[in-house]
């Protein structure tokens, strides 16, 4: 299943120590969230995944402190495209989008869909696999194709 990934493509590529990382970082965002229901934690993640999926800056907060992290301990440079973590990231946006907005409402729909934003985020960071690629290949590609 896994080798029959199709995720989107680009010549743009970054490391992907970063990645798993700034995954992790995210996941503990949530995480804190979800113990102390305080939404100044989800709205954290939610503007780090937006700056990630709708801007062009080099780095989020929270990729930056992932970059000097890695950089500190001198792991090397694994190159990785970067158009697969884009889409990953606007889902991802989408998944704070809505616990952020439904914390303010509906406090357990909230952590549902935090926790589950929280699972992705470890999936990537400690199994190095992106849902991002799995909802493209599943969903995305199959309804509206390769656009």
């Amino acid at each position: 299943m896994m080798k029959n990934l199709v995720c989107p493509i680009s010549s743009e590529r970054i490391n992907g120590h970063v990645v798993r990382l700034t995954g992790l970082m995210m996941a503990t965002l949530l995480a804190l969230f979800l113990l102390t229901g305080d939404p100044s934690f989800i709205l954290a993640a939610m503007v780090d995944y937006m700056v990630r999926a709708f801007t062009d800056l080099p780095y989020s907060p929270a990729s930056w402190l992932a970059a000097r992290i890695v950089a500190l301990f001198g792991w090397p440079l694994k190159r990785i495209d970067r158009a697969p973590k884009i889409f990953a990231a606007r889902v991802g946006w989408l998944f704070a989008a809505t616990a952020a907005a439904l914390a303010f409402v509906y406090p357990p729909a909230s952590q549902i869909v935090a926790a589950t934003l929280m699972g992705f985020a470890l999936l990537e960071a400690v199994l190095d696999l992106c849902v991002g690629c799995l909802v493209y290949t599943y969903i995305v590609r199959p309804v509206w194709g390769d656009a």
